[in-house]
């Protein structure tokens, strides 16, 4: 199942996470969310996005 969550503090803040998503596909389904919030402070991706990056480099490669 693939999920956007957004996450918002007491103080205003928001991080937005995304689940069941493969490699870049996460970044392309949280953009227009994360252009409503405004500027991106920080992002961290996930051993998922990295792992199916390399299996796509690695397929390339061959």
């Amino acid at each position: 199942m693939k999920l956007i969550e957004v996450i918002v503090s007491p103080t205003g803040e928001t991080k937005v996470e995304t689940k069941g998503f493969a490699g870049a596909e996460c970044q392309q389904a949280s953009q227009f969310i994360e252009k409503a919030l405004g500027q991106r402070i920080a992002e961290s991706l996930t051993a998922e996005f990295h792992s199916v990056q390399q299996a796509e480099q690695q397929h390339q490669q061959n």
